[in-house]
């Protein structure tokens, strides 16, 4: 069975170039982190409200994407999130010549909106395109090409952030990549795109609300959404800290421990794409109960293996090449039947149910301070316990998903 249709080859890789941007934003933004800390002298709670704005973006904004691409179209989607994107980068110029950390919130922010309307219109786009038996793979084929966005970004960070850390140096490369957007913005413009507005059973913008209620009696997705929130919560925590972690343990500045989290980002990214090539013979459920478990292991390493130095380097290493799959998976499997009418679903449930997912990014906004408050108090290698016990929830859902297959099998 084919994963995708020549027919909508051009429409895919258009759509997949949009996980690159937003995995670019993502890791620029994980390295400011440790920018901030040195500029502003923070501590690391304080450095993680860049987080909080960021995924806090997410939640606030993808549900009225939802409603957004749902009343006109995922093309409409895409157009709207470029824009807030731009914007947020724009906005990273006058906070620097006014030197204030909460009106970098406030840019970071922005452009986390932007992300979030891009994903909320992106990943049911892609499902959508083509058979539904092969979604979770084309998801995982899509959601591959945001690792790279995410190495681009660390190169970036490290070539005109880390190297001369200031705040001009900071929002200037934020400025190019706004640049970079409005031309992206202006291709998609003059590109003929299909629509993908959702015209089943021409379901009324009022109805919403059933579409939550069928939604929140689906077990399967609504633990589907647990996980997520506690799986991005895990990998947003894993890589906030990890240049900070690494300066600790191996005595070395910004710029060559974010080598280390580039190293990191490269695991992840390959073994994505080897992930999504076992897909073929293995089940996602099974994959992801593999990786869950093995990322619980590497992460509790991280924990107990202070002063052991390059141990708990390769310990950290292995949780991104472990976790990679995590995100796809669990979207694709909790989103993969909310249409099917036999289990209670109707069409245009897809689009609300993305929504949940994305709202679920929450947690890497709400995990992330709380793991700084932790590594203040009792150091950065304890603080690494949150994400293991978010990697223990994704393991349970996936326990429970292969269960439920099994059952379904069996009947």
């Amino acid at each position: 069975m084919k994963v995708l249709e020549k027919s909508y080859l051009l429409p895919f890789a258009l759509v997949t170039s949009l996980f690159f941007l937003w995995g670019l934003a993502n890791n620029m933004t994980d390295t400011l982190l440790a920018a901030f800390k040195r500029i502003m002298s923070m501590s690391d709670a304080q450095t993680s409200l860049i987080q909080l704005a960021f995924y806090g973006a997410y939640f606030c904004v993808a549900f009225p994407a939802a409603l957004f691409v749902r009343k006109h179209s995922f093309k409409s989607g895409v157009i709207l999130g470029l824009c807030l994107y731009a914007a947020g980068a724009m906005l990273f110029l006058p906070a620097a010549k006014i030197a204030s950390y909460g009106f970098y919130l406030l840019a970071i922010y922005v452009l986390a909106c932007g992300c979030s309307v891009l994903e909320t219109t992106a990943n049911p786009y892609i499902m959508s395109m083509g058979d539904p038996e092969t979604a979770t793979r084309r998801l995982n084929v899509a959601q591959a090409f945001n690792p790279l966005g995410s190495i681009t970004g660390i190169l970036l960070s490290q070539a005109f952030i880390l190297s001369d850390i200031s705040l001009y140096s900071i929002s200037g490369t934020y400025f190019g990549l706004g640049c970079v957007l409005i031309l992206i913005m202006v291709i998609m413009l003059c590109v003929k795109m299909p629509e993908g507005k959702d015209n089943t059973s021409d379901i009324s913008q009022n109805n919403w609300k059933s579409s939550v209620k069928r939604l929140v009696l689906n077990k399967k997705y609504i633990f589907g959404v647990i996980a997520q929130f506690f799986y991005v919560g895990a990998q947003i925590g894993v890589w906030s800290y990890t240049i900070r972690i690494v300066m600790n343990e191996l005595g070395i500045l910004e710029k060559p421990a974010a080598t280390i989290y580039l190293l990191s980002i490269i695991g992840f990214c390959v073994s994505r794409f080897v992930y999504t090539w076992l897909m073929k013979y293995v089940k996602p459920a099974k994959l992801l109960v593999f990786g869950a478990a093995l990322s619980l292991i590497c992460t509790l390493i991280v924990v107990c293996s202070a002063g052991t130095q390059w141990i708990m380097v390769v310990a950290l290493i292995l949780v991104s090449i472990f976790m990679s799959l995590m995100f796809p998976t669990i979207y694709g499997i909790a989103l993969g039947d909310v249409e099917n009418i036999e289990n209670g679903g109707l069409p245009g449930d897809a689009k609300i149910g993305a929504s949940g997912l994305i709202m679920a990014i929450l947690g890497g906004a709400i995990l992330t301070p709380i793991q700084g408050l932790m590594s203040d108090a009792y150091g950065i290698n304890c603080s690494y316990l949150v994400p293991a016990f978010c990697f223990s929830i994704v393991l349970l859902y996936a326990i429970y998903v292969s269960r439920v297959e099994v059952k379904n099998q069996i009947s």
